[in-house]
């Protein structure tokens, strides 16, 4: 990419510190190229093969004019870390590149990039439709929304597109879906569900952490906005904390960012060298995740001490069919599964592997195991609870990249002390 023209005569003047970021030539590339071949920020006379860490709060101008206009535009100069950062830029550009996406905005957290994007697109006394199976996290804000704003919500399946035309009302805004759900493993109907709500003029609102752009891209079935929680695959070592929203067009996305720069929601450099550390092995990594939760997931479906199994590449999974057509690059790796035993069972599971980790978050390189009742959805009520399907005994796993022989192993001996 060439550098923007200098001077004083030209707003979009680039200080001669920092340059654009560089992209790859080929808009076509798969993602498993596209991984790789991020765009990093240029320097004099050469690229960077690794993203530097701009670890600086602001930059220095020598015109005044460039200074002005990098305050107003998330494309413009860099002036100031809350508003952007070359090596956040770096991040931004690569997943909306992964995601098809015109522009995209990084936060601190996945909870920052859905609550920056639900704030910034609201206000008192909207409308917004829901499916009825969310992560606990945004289900709790979006409850906190409805306490303290006045939104009014409406739950519906995630892939009962005729329930959101029922649903719209006059004052409808948004509408929100999760591409495979947590921790049931739904899968939503994106090309129908946002085609309903494009139908009644909503923006179409859809998180893609559990696919990742490796599985899934949600702009390709007519979502607006894509959101992910970075922490999870895209960064994929445990050590980050991070989120990410990406937009289908450049209009909506200074609407969230305008909005964004004032709630303080930004990303740390430091947070986005981690991430774009991880992105080149995504494809990788899915793949060993999806593989590793196909053989635990149809093992434990045989095992006498297992209820259910809940992922959506069995095919007795509700979503199968719907998975088969959207996924067809792996049905992602986290599962869950209902101990016969109950919550005595769930605990002495839980209690008892060795290599599976007890730990929140998920899409890690290590297998972690969690009780989702007392944890991930732990702001849920019990109606809530039974609604989402989640059992007293119900187990969450996010199958690692370990071999998968030595997690079954461990699962096996934990199986055995259930009862």
């Amino acid at each position: 990419m060439s550098e923007r023209p200098a001077g004083p005569a030209s707003p979009d003047a680039v200080h001669p510190a920092v340059r654009p970021v560089a992209h790859p030539a080929e808009p076509a590339l798969r993602p498993e190229t596209r991984a790789v071949h991020l765009p990093r920020p240029a320097v004099d006379g050469s690229t960077p093969l690794s993203t530097p860490i701009y670890q600086t709060s602001g930059f220095a101008f020598d015109d005044p004019a460039v200074f002005a206009d990098g305050m107003t535009r998330p494309d413009g100069a860099f002036v100031y870390g809350r508003l952007t950062n070359p090596t956040v830029r770096a991040l931004e550009e690569a997943v909306a590149g992964l995601e098809g996406g015109a522009a995209a905005l990084a936060a601190g957290s996945g909870m920052g990039a859905i609550n920056a994007v639900l704030l910034a697109l609201l206000s008192p006394g909207d409308h917004l439709i829901a499916q009825d199976v969310l992560y606990g996290g945004t289900a709790a804000a979006i409850a906190e929304l409805a306490g303290r704003f006045g939104i009014e919500v409406t739950y519906v399946p995630q892939d009962d597109p005729d329930a959101v035309r029922a649903a719209v009302r006059p004052r409808t805004r948004l509408l929100y879906l999760e591409t495979i759900a947590n921790p049931m493993t739904q899968v939503a109907d994106l090309p129908g569900m946002c085609a309903a709500g494009r139908e009644a003029g909503l923006t179409c609102v859809v998180d893609n952490t559990f696919a990742s752009p490796v599985l899934c891209r949600p702009l390709e079935h007519g979502a607006d906005v894509v959101v992910h929680s970075v922490t999870k695959y895209l960064g994929g070592h445990s050590d980050v904390l991070g989120g990410v929203a990406v937009f289908a067009e450049p209009g909506l996305h200074r609407k969230v960012w305008d909005f964004a720069i004032e709630l303080g929601a930004t990303l740390d450099p430091f947070a986005a060298w981690l991430t774009l550390r991880g992105l080149p092995t995504l494809p990788l990594r899915m793949a060993r995740h999806c593989e590793n939760a196909a053989l635990l997931a149809t093992r434990l479906a045989g095992h006498p001490a297992v209820a259910a199994v809940h992922w959506p590449g069995l095919p007795g999974h509700p979503s199968h069919a719907l998975a088969a057509r959207l996924l067809p690059a792996g049905f992602g790796g986290v599962f869950s599964f209902d101990l016969a035993g109950g919550r005595a069972a769930g605990d002495a599971f839980m209690a008892a592997v060795r290599l599976a980790r007890l730990a929140p978050s998920l899409g890690g390189v290590e297998t972690l195991v969690l009780h989702p009742a007392t944890t991930s959805h732990r702001s849920l009520t019990a109606a809530e609870l039974a609604r989402a399907g989640i059992g007293e005994g119900t187990v969450r796993v996010a199958a690692g990249i370990e071999h998968p022989e030595d997690l079954w192993a461990d699962f096996a001996q934990a199986l055995g002390r259930t009862g």
